[in-house]
């Protein structure tokens, strides 16, 4: 989902794009990524790929650290090799959720769940390799080119009068064709290290879909309800917003803003 909005941003910008998939690069195969780096001789890489499946993470620890940790280090070290500079995105999930304002750059980490704490172990992987690098946590991510939150709900609410939403979950919602231009943006930069970038503003999970049927006129009941009526596999951050310190950091519209235009957007292609 993000890397097809990387990908068609960077191209409408007029950059030229080696683009691969999860098919054409293994990145927790080191000398394939190697390989693919020397081949495209970037000046900067994008690195999207990531074990995104939070409740698959707590059975396959192994399988999400490859990709999360393993993957992030040999990609960061084949751009520190080619001299590329390197935009590496993680999570709002690397926080324990404890914190009652937003969680800024130099905020105390403590992931909760083994997808958190392999998204933090790719971070540090990718500091340790010691190229030019910006790692950028985000969060709640929708958009066109994949499953989210959002068209989910459309889809239950074209099905259901009712539905009940997770309300004691607070974080910002983000549009991943937004996250796609601060990302270029990052990689044109020299400034190293964290940056939280995400949709202005936050809400719940129940705030967010109330707003969604709102603004897509959809006439469904959305209940408030507890996490701990719903629960799963992995444990969620209770308030997981994030700000930023950073004076250098991109700036998203609101959250609200953005799910305007990707409503607009799913209209137009649907």
């Amino acid at each position: 989902m993000l890397g097809q909005d990387v990908v068609a941003t960077a191209r409408v910008a007029g950059h030229e794009v080696a683009a691969l998939t999860r098919v054409e690069l293994d990145v927790t195969d080191a000398e394939a990524v190697a390989g693919a780096v020397g081949a495209a001789r970037p000046e900067a890489i994008v690195h999207c790929a990531a074990w995104t499946d939070v409740d698959g993470a707590e059975s396959d620890p192994r399988g999400a650290s490859a990709v999360n940790e393993v993957g992030a280090g040999n990609v960061a070290r084949a751009a520190a090799a080619a001299g590329a500079r390197l935009v590496h995105v993680s999570t709002d999930y690397v926080f324990d959720g404890e914190q009652h304002t937003p969680y800024v750059e130099s905020d105390t980490t403590g992931p909760r769940s083994v997808y958190g704490q392999t998204k933090l172990a790719g971070e540090r992987a990718v500091a340790d390799a010691g190229g030019s690098h910006a790692i950028v946590r985000s969060s709640w991510l929708f958009g066109l080119g994949g499953p989210n939150f959002v068209a989910t709900m459309l889809a239950l609410g074209a099905e259901r009068d009712e539905i009940s939403v997770v309300a004691d979950q607070v974080g910002c919602p983000t549009s991943t064709a937004q996250l796609a231009r601060a990302l270029l943006e990052l990689a044109q930069a020299n400034a190293q290290g964290i940056f939280h970038v995400a949709g202005a503003g936050n809400c719940s999970w129940h705030d967010f879909a109330v707003e969604i049927f709102r603004q897509a006129g959809v006439d469904c009941r959305v209940l408030p309800c507890a996490t701990a009526e719903m629960p799963r596999p992995a444990p969620r951050p209770a308030f997981s917003a994030l700000g930023s310190e950073r004076t250098t950091t991109p700036i998203l519209v609101p959250w609200q803003q953005a799910l305007s235009t990707y409503l607009a957007q799913r209209r137009i292609h649907a």
